[in-house]
């Protein structure tokens, strides 16, 4: 690209690519910065995607083909003492509540994509540009090289990752139960979020797990050969889908609640060039609602369609322009944290009159109707605006 960019984003996961051609699109000229990945073992993430984000990556001819995308038909959360709440997507009208997508493909088809977008420069440094589209992930070195501060409240949990295959087919049903775990050196049992996701397509046999636990438990469930931590796991989920195998190695990494102090601001020492963050490098939540990945391509929607509706007359680092979107982000993203970790807290009391109330409370959401029935619309994102 021998004129300087439009937009220079920095980070290449699955936001910042998504980004990119959705720009590309509207004839915008992009760099896409393309940090070389640090070796890693076997991907064993998969993220929930709701109906907005299956939208904008159909649009852009990147949604993965069966078996790497499992439709969910429902969704049941188990309390700790009986509590039960089932999410259906045919109360609706809809043929599935989301979808479970194998990151490594999805990946690979937003690479391939970016190769064939002459829009797009792919670089391995930063150029200057009039506004720079941070999506460098919860760990970004260059929202802290901009002095945005990121504050960080770290949850008394790590997430336990891995793959496997199940004796009973999943059924297209994501199953997650609120329970407890013995951890050493701790009196009282101590509050666990396990998730069983769906995977390998219709009628599947493969899980994903996503299995939060006290960080002084996870050397305990690391250090379990395949066939003592696939038992362990049974137990845990009361072989809700008989006997399991691992298929993919463990992976581990620890929960936080993070948001940056400002989302967009002018890069030092120019008035002509801006930042605007989005993605994992403006806001982290717990895992156990399945909606950061949602979040994050709602970001990217939003710049999108800020910058498709600007006055032609206004520059892309004018500072109202990036506010209307910091504005529209923010408010969504705080609600969905309130709610995230609200829960996360709510489950993690112990004592039999937590215990109740969380349950009746359950019982009681799952029978409300109207109210239960907007909360899924939510979570599915069927109400959300896209870019077009």
């Amino acid at each position: 690209m021998a004129n300087q960019p439009d937009i220079c984003i920095r980070g290449a996961g699955i936001v910042g690519r998504t980004l990119a051609l959705l720009l590309a699109r509207e004839r915008v000229r992009v760099t896409l910065v393309e940090s070389p990945a640090p070796p890693r073992g076997p991907d064993v993430r998969a993220y929930s995607l709701n109906s907005a984000a299956q939208r904008m990556l159909q649009d852009l001819r990147c949604w993965p083909d069966s078996p790497a995308v499992t439709p969910v038909h429902q969704m049941r959360v188990f309390g700790d003492h009986g509590g039960d709440l089932t999410f259906g997507a045919q109360g609706l009208g809809a043929g599935e509540l989301n979808w479970i997508v194998d990151v490594p493909v999805l990946e690979a088809r937003l690479a391939a994509a970016v190769q064939f977008q002459p829009q797009i420069e792919v670089v391995q440094a930063p150029v200057a540009a009039p506004l720079t589209v941070i999506c460098e992930g919860r760990a970004s070195q260059t929202r802290a090289e901009l002095g945005v501060a990121f504050a960080i409240t770290a949850y008394e949990q790590h997430a336990v990752a891995a793959r496997l295959r199940c004796e009973e087919p999943h059924g297209g049903v994501a199953r997650q139960w609120f329970t407890w775990g013995q951890v050493p050196g701790h009196a009282q049992a101590q509050a666990e979020i396990l998730a069983l996701l769906p995977l390998d397509g219709e009628g599947g046999h493969e899980v994903a797990l996503v299995w939060s636990v006290h960080p002084l438990r996870v050397p305990h469930l690391m250090g379990l050969s395949a066939e003592d931590f696939a038992s362990e796991l049974s137990q845990a989920c009361h072989m809700a889908l008989g006997p399991m195998t691992l298929s993919a190695e463990r992976a581990v990494w620890p929960l936080q609640l993070a948001h940056a102090s400002r989302w967009i601001g002018e890069m030092p020492g120019t008035t002509k060039q801006a930042f605007a963050l989005a993605g994992d490098a403006a806001h982290s939540l717990h895992p156990l609602a399945g909606q950061g990945l949602n979040i994050g391509l709602a970001d990217v929607a939003e710049l999108v369609r800020v910058i498709q509706a600007k006055e032609f007359w206004r520059p892309l680092h004018d500072s109202k322009l990036l506010r209307r979107y910091e504005r529209a982000r923010q408010a969504d993203v705080q609600a969905m944290a309130y709610v995230t970790d609200g829960l996360q807290r709510l489950f993690a009391r112990p004592g039999p009159a937590w215990q109740n109330l969380r349950n009746w409370g359950m019982r009681g959401f799952d029978r409300s109707g109207p109210l239960k029935n907007w909360m899924t619309r939510h979570a599915m994102g069927a109400d959300a605006p896209h870019a077009h």
